[in-house]
């Protein structure tokens, strides 16, 4: 059994004041990333540890939510620059628009942006149709965002990866809604589920739809980073 550490990130700014929350500025995402290329970490996509029981003692997986144009600016030039492997997670009736479940400032990637990105270094994922709260859906809620979903999927001939990052980490976590929750992304292929939970997963993931990522804050240093990815306690998930 490895140990998995799976980042999670947000927006990218080329201004060192605006590094704080879910904003990541340049200086430190490259420095994160220099941290883990000279330690020898191997960066996954997920669909790479679908038929894997084992991988390297230094593994990463590295996910950024919300496919924002920033990520493709300043992101995907440094995972270029130093090898590095990532999903990003797109809330699909967004695509073109701006972040408008927030605070609608950023711009979230065009259609041809997507399709234009290196998938050797970037794999999609689902993020939902509207950044929804799937702990708020109803079953039928659910399946229509998923329909919805599939359906730019198809009409764009894109290549999404069939896992997804839970918008806000939530999700029915008690059961029987749980279950039908579960349920619902089988019948949808979903591979995996991300939520939020701040410690590195055991791998192979025990619970495939509760796969935990570490929130990774644009305030932190990079002595936090590193604590973050090495020590925290791992979950058997």
């Amino acid at each position: 059994m490895s140990r998995l550490p799976i980042l999670m990130y947000h927006n990218v700014s080329e201004l060192n004041n605006e590094s704080k929350g879910l904003t990541i500025s340049t200086e430190k995402l490259e420095e994160q990333f220099q941290y883990l290329t000279k330690k020898g970490y191997a960066s996954f996509h997920l669909s790479e540890l679908e038929n894997k029981t084992s991988i390297p003692k230094k593994s990463i997986v590295i996910t950024f939510d919300d496919v924002t144009e920033n990520q493709y600016l300043h992101a995907l030039p440094l995972l270029q620059k130093y090898n590095l492997k990532a999903t990003f997670y797109i809330p699909f009736f967004y695509i073109g628009k701006t972040d408008l479940w927030n605070n609608g400032v950023e711009k979230i990637m065009t259609l041809q942006q997507i399709k234009d990105t290196d998938l050797d270094t970037i794999e999609f994922g689902f993020h939902s149709y509207m950044h929804g709260d799937y702990n708020a859906l109803s079953d039928d809620e659910i399946k229509a965002d998923f329909d919805a979903c599939k359906k730019i999927i198809e009409e764009n001939d894109l290549k999404v990866h069939s896992s997804v990052a839970y918008p806000y980490g939530s999700y029915p976590r008690k059961n029987p809604r749980n279950a039908h929750f579960k349920s619902q992304l089988e019948k949808n292929g979903i591979k995996y589920g991300l939520r939020i939970g701040n410690r590195p997963n055991s791998f192979p993931f025990k619970k495939n739809h509760e796969i935990q990522r570490i929130d990774i804050k644009g305030e932190e240093s990079l002595s936090k980073f590193i604590y973050k990815i090495n020590y925290n306690h791992i979950i058997k998930r």
